[in-house]
């Protein structure tokens, strides 16, 4: 088996997908688990971009049909957590209300991320390091701040964390360990960016969202393909079992072995 195959193999990811199926499946994949966890329903934080837009998508149809089902509400909250003023965050809104979402929060997390840093840049100072926290540093602080929130709210609710993690994402790391990828139930996890897309033009995700370049939000101007230097159309087509340029084949394997430890066990003896 090559490491193409092996990668495939480990994410599930099939070559070409039913589109109205894969709906259905994840829809009741996430009502099986609402039930057998005994929660009140679902928190997904919406970016703004179209990973979440899709999750969003799906948790309101898997709330809104047990709550027909079981005679009780089950909650889709939408948290929305800009970083000071997003400049985007009108396609935050414009998800909530394509997808009518009854209930939704604003958490700003500027405040919170600036003395997260500022106390770590005393710690450095303290130890003879005398600098600012690294952009990507930085980056982590708001993604993990996000994570912090959201599990604060969903306990209070007794809700599950939904993550928008997808398998392009997966095989490029392209994550931050404890951050985005600290959730309770990933509903996306099988599925390619050019997968992911299929599902928001069914589920009726706003154009702006869907024409939009995927960025992470952690800082002005960063988007994911610039980052990584691979294109989803290149990242999708591998995980199809498609050939592709050699080079950029290299290049991705490379950076799926340098992201191991995010998708492995914590390791002890």
């Amino acid at each position: 088996m090559s490491m193409q195959q092996e990668i495939i193999a480990r994410l599930g990811v099939k070559p070409q997908i039913n589109v109205d199926e894969e709906i259905r499946k994840r829809v009741d994949f996430l009502k099986e688990y609402i039930v057998s966890s005994g929660v009140n329903g679902l928190l997904i934080a919406i970016s703004g971009g179209i990973d979440s837009a899709v999750a969003t998508g799906l948790c309101i149809r898997a709330t809104d049909e047990l709550t027909q089902e079981k005679g009780k509400e089950y909650k889709t909250l939408g948290v929305f957590q800009p970083y000071g003023e997003q400049a985007d965050i009108a396609d935050s809104y414009a998800v909530a209300e394509a997808f009518k979402l009854k209930y939704r929060v604003e958490t700003n997390i500027e405040e919170a991320v600036n003395e997260i840093a500022l106390e770590a840049e005393h710690a450095l100072k303290s130890i003879g390091e005398h600098r600012h926290l690294s952009r990507g540093g930085k980056g982590n602080v708001k993604a993990r701040t996000r994570m912090v929130m959201q599990y604060a709210l969903a306990f209070e609710l007794n809700l599950l964390v939904v993550g928008t993690d997808h398998a392009s994402e997966a095989i490029t790391g392209f994550y931050t360990k404890y951050g985005d990828g600290a959730v309770d139930i990933t509903p996306l996890s099988s599925l390619n960016k050019r997968q992911v897309r299929q599902l928001a033009a069914a589920l009726g995700v706003p154009k702006s969202v869907l024409d939009k370049a995927p960025t992470a939000g952690l800082w002005e101007g960063q988007t994911d393909e610039n980052e990584l230097g691979i294109t989803y159309e290149a990242n999708s087509d591998y995980l199809e079992g498609k050939e592709i340029d050699p080079a950029v084949q290299e290049k991705l394997e490379k950076q799926y072995l340098k992201t191991e430890h995010k998708r492995s066990p914590i390791p002890g003896i």
